[in-house]
């Protein structure tokens, strides 16, 4: 892999016509190191965030020693950057052949579930490698609601009264039980942890068992832009969310339990940026060689905003417009497809032409786990960058904001 100092170095060295993902391991180290010193518990990585094996190889590097998967692909991509690494097997629902690879060839020994049918699926796998109960944690996870740019109890969780029959009919069994919650991604509050440990209480006060652990899931919020021409929003840092998850763990008498953490975005999100070309502008809509199927997903939506740098190619000798005015651009992605069309614009300097790039700056998360090879564009080159986007200056524009200019 190639290395740079910047994305622009690289953009101008390389000039490439296909997106650029610009990786930076030094990053990623830090946001996870920093992680695991503030969470007082295990820190498991959310494979599902970024699973490329450079991230995984490089978290390994940086102490990370468990890892939250969901898919006998997630299996074999942990296993092939750590032989030790343990996995955490936390997707609520799973098919009985992937409960038994995950038992019999990863020797997981860690899942969670929502339902009785899932202790059933368990148990007769269990039953048919005769291994014993106690030789598993089984997390019931609870339904909880956050303020999150994404919701995820909306798909799974079991309700309250629901949780204490599954922890009671576990302990019967014989299996260690935990207790876990998923907040939603990219919280908004911290209050979000506080109701889920709430109701975490309510289930273990009623259900009478000895918990063996609590998984307060992911959620943790990665720093990303926001629209200059509105308020900042009220978002807390990841230190001061920790902080305070940290008390309110205290506070509910979890603290003396195993704890452990799912985050994603919060330790893979500032560690890629993507560069990007204009394939053409069309008065102040540009065509880009990037977009919804690919790794702008986030864009897409518009609950992101991400930085973005203009980087001007010097091929073109004349320019309109004045630089220094940052104007909203609607952003149509590589495809045929008339859907691939950014919901909020970008916000660039009004110079911005055919045939220059724009870096996106903190798009580690779900960029490149969640792009297509829809239409035959599949972005997949790398290159290595030693200073963090923030590092090379400002930004001078933004990927994604609220609304769109008249």
């Amino acid at each position: 892999m190639q290395r740079f100092t910047t994305g622009t170095e690289a953009a101008l060295s390389l000039r490439p016509d296909a997106p650029l993902y610009c990786f930076r391991p030094k990053v990623l180290i830090e946001d996870a190191q920093r992680f695991m010193r503030q969470f007082p518990g295990e820190t498991a990585y959310a494979v599902k965030t970024n699973g490329e094996p450079m991230v995984l190889e490089t978290l390994v590097k940086a102490g990370v020693k468990t890892f939250d998967v969901a898919s006998p692909a997630e299996f074999a991509a942990v296993r092939a950057a750590s032989k030790d690494a343990e996995m955490l097997y936390m997707h609520p629902v799973k098919a009985q052949s992937d409960i038994r690879l995950a038992l019999e060839t990863y020797g997981i020994r860690v899942m969670s579930l929502d339902h009785e049918d899932e202790i059933a699926k368990v148990l007769r796998i269990v039953r048919a490698l005769d291994l014993d109960p106690a030789d598993f944690t089984i997390f019931v996870r609870l339904q909880t609601k956050g303020h999150a740019a994404y919701e995820l109890s909306k798909k799974f969780g079991a309700a309250p009264g629901h949780a204490v029959e599954l922890v009671q009919r576990l302990d019967r069994i014989g299996f260690k039980v935990g207790l876990c919650f998923h907040v939603g991604s990219q919280i908004a509050e911290s209050e979000s942890y506080e109701r889920a440990l709430a109701s975490a209480d309510w289930v273990r006060s009623r259900a009478g068992v000895s918990l063996a652990g609590l998984d307060v899931g992911g959620g943790f919020p990665a720093e990303y832009g926001h629209d200059p021409n509105r308020k900042k929003p009220d978002i807390p840092t990841i230190d001061e969310l920790l902080e305070r998850l940290d008390l309110n763990l205290t506070e509910w008498g979890f603290k003396t339990l195993p704890l452990v953490a799912e985050p994603g975005r919060a330790i893979v999100a500032r560690s890629f940026s993507l560069v990007v070309r204009v394939l053409l502008r069309k008065g102040r809509r540009l065509y880009i060689n990037d977009g919804i199927w690919a790794s702008l997903s986030d864009s897409w939506t518009g609950k992101i905003t991400l930085p973005a740098r203009f980087i001007p190619d010097p091929a073109r000798k004349s320019r309109n417009g004045d630089p220094e005015n940052v104007v909203p651009f609607k952003v149509c992605g590589a495809t045929c497809d008339s859907v691939d069309i950014l919901s909020r614009p970008f916000w660039l300097p009004e110079t911005v032409d055919t045939g220059d790039w724009i870096e996106i700056g903190h798009i580690g998360a779900y960029s490149l786990s969640l792009r297509t090879r829809f239409n035959g564009f599949y972005p997949d080159d790398f290159v290595e960058v030693t200073t963090a986007f923030g590092d090379e200056g400002a930004p001078e524009g933004f990927a994604s904001l609220e609304t769109m200019a008249s």
